[in-house]
């Protein structure tokens, strides 16, 4: 008797769960995971928030590669956009780092190479107009620290670049002395210094040189890529 009663009531409840809905009732169709398709949603919006919409180039790109922190991750200070550069003045006037094409995809990688290690570049200087050479020999006409502007600086070709290790939050590593010190303790060969600022600079100095940019003895922070021609160049580039 009471297994009539519990099937009669089963066939009940089944029976008001398929009503029609004109019968005012909501039927439910477990078509999806609600929980599946929330977390979907909110990945998407995620995805959203990573992706930066860059403008497009103001510059011939065929020509140049402009270095960009937000892309490629490499931390840029440039010295000469600021009062603080052996000069004490404002070079630039506001602070955007191009070079040749082949350098930047050569610094792209070094910087991906240091970052297999925990470790990145920042950027101090890359191209530099000509008519800005030319006021640093005005202030600084020694060929030891600043190229004479008849001969030209690699800066001015876009074939230069200034830069120095960071650790994975873009705090400068020690390499014994700032940039632009001028001096024979910013030398490349200069040996007198503490183990861990000799290791910081032959890394510096063994990754970039691995991608082609070559240092030079009197700056450690100074590399270059040789084999490579292009003409002194007064370009110069837009500010915001």
């Amino acid at each position: 008797m009471k297994l009539r009663w519990l099937f009669a009531l089963t066939a009940l409840f089944w029976m008001s769960c398929g009503s029609s809905e004109g019968d005012g009732e909501v039927k439910i169709t477990p078509t999806q995971d609600p929980i599946l398709e929330s977390d979907t949603l909110f990945q998407d919006v995620e995805e959203k928030d990573q992706r930066v919409e860059l403008p497009a180039p103001d510059y011939d790109t065929t020509a140049w590669a402009e270095i960009l922190e937000v892309t490629d991750g490499i931390h840029i200070d440039l010295r000469y956009a600021t009062e603080n550069n052996f000069t004490e003045k404002v070079l630039y006037d506001c602070p955007r780092c191009f070079l040749r094409p082949e350098v930047a995809e050569a610094l792209r990688l070094a910087q991906m190479d240091l970052k297999e290690k925990g470790l990145g570049l920042k950027v101090f200087d890359c191209y530099r107009p000509q008519f800005v050479q030319e006021k640093m020999w005005e202030i600084i006409p020694d060929p030891n620290y600043v190229a004479n502007p008849k001969s030209g600086s690699m800066h001015s070709r876009g074939l230069a670049v200034d830069v120095t290790l960071t650790d994975s939050l873009g705090n400068e590593l020690d390499m014994g002395t700032d940039f632009d010190y001028f001096g024979v303790e910013a030398h490349s060969d200069y040996l007198e210094l503490p183990t861990p600022v000799l290791d910081n600079r032959q890394l510096l100095r063994e990754t970039m040189e691995n991608y082609g940019l070559i240092g030079i003895r009197t700056e450690w922070w100074h590399f270059s890529m040789r084999g490579l021609s292009y003409p002194l160049d007064s370009m110069r580039w837009d500010c915001p």
